[in-house]
């Protein structure tokens, strides 16, 4: 996971975009825009964040980096 990577998703991407290309690679198909990532692993995790952080920004009004550290804590909780 790569912050610089979802964050500039967040701010070229909108949510219904990103729910697109989540849905792409789901279904194996092409992206309809260019994820960077390692493997399709890494592209999906970047596309959950993004979408996440738009989410999380609309429902609470929260500013980008206040976001990103509610869904890094999510992370966290999940991995420990």
């Amino acid at each position: 996971m790569k912050m610089p990577v979802i964050k500039r998703l967040v701010e070229t991407q909108t949510l219904e975009n990103l729910v697109a290309a989540e849905e792409a690679l789901l279904e194996e198909q092409p992206l309809p825009f260019e994820v960077e990532g390692e493997d399709e692993g890494e592209q999906l995790t970047h596309i959950f964040a993004a979408i996440f952080i738009h989410n999380h920004m609309r429902e609470h009004g929260s500013q980008f980096k206040d976001a990103l550290r509610e869904y890094t804590k999510k992370v966290r909780v999940s991995i420990s």
